[in-house]
């Protein structure tokens, strides 16, 4: 006890709150991509530039297909954080996609949100955050492609959760709001589903997560959305 008096008396009485003591960890990937970011040079005329924002699907795919990163038509900008709900993508969205300046951005959200990873999936507040990144892109001039999510049966990580029809719900709310806000849906779900509304062995060895062969179906799906995006008047 008169440790603690003493240490209270050299602080003046006061005990030093535990955040005080050490700095919080960098829960929402700000620090990141920052380098990346600074070193990043303007849009080259000619090539435009498209922001790839997202979780670990979208983090994982430059190295697994590093060629389609290498197109000449579009300057592809990977983005992604493994692991990264809807609200985390949010709160990065200034510095991760308006700061870089891009033509376009594709926002591939949600899987887990409804994987739960950082608390209850509720669909509407995943909704209304894609919502506020699609608005503040478009008030920037960025075109806007929300991406469908793709198929899940079940996760690796959290078993149980049956999320295929939710997957399908979540998708439609995304296909319907794209619509009202005129940018463009790319639908990766229908391209890679099996009859289980999941993602069959040879486009995911985990069930969730694409093999190189699952990335090489959604790259040129992407690239035509891309196109059908820069062409909306």
């Amino acid at each position: 006890m008169k440790k603690v008096l003493v240490v209270l008396l050299a602080l003046g009485g006061y005990a030093v709150p535990a955040a005080a003591q050490a700095p919080a960890a960098d829960r929402d990937g700000l620090t990141r991509y920052a380098a990346a970011n600074q070193a990043l040079p303007a849009p080259q005329p000619g090539r435009p530039r498209v922001v790839l924002l997202g979780n670990s699907i979208t983090d994982a795919w430059p190295r697994a297909d590093s060629a389609f990163f290498a197109s000449k038509r579009y300057e592809y900008v990977g983005r992604g954080i493994g692991g990264q709900t809807s609200p985390q993508l949010l709160v990065r969205f200034r510095q991760d996609v308006l700061d870089l300046h891009p033509v376009a951005v594709a926002i591939l959200a949600g899987i887990n949100d409804i994987a739960e990873n950082t608390g209850p999936y509720d669909p509407q507040a995943t909704l209304n955050n894609v919502k506020s990144m699609t608005e503040l892109a478009q008030a920037s001039g960025i075109r806007v492609i929300l991406c469908s999510v793709l198929p899940a049966y079940d996760f690796p990580w959290r078993k149980g959760l049956m999320p295929a029809p939710k997957v399908l719900a979540l998708n439609q709310l995304l296909k319907a709001y794209a619509a009202q806000r005129h940018a463009t849906y790319l639908d990766y779900h229908s391209a890679m589903a099996d009859s289980r509304q999941g993602l069959p062995p040879a486009l995911a060895k985990d069930e969730v997560h694409p093999t190189l062969a699952g990335y090489r179906i959604m790259g040129p799906l992407l690239e035509q959305a891309v196109a059908t995006a820069l062409n909306k008047k």
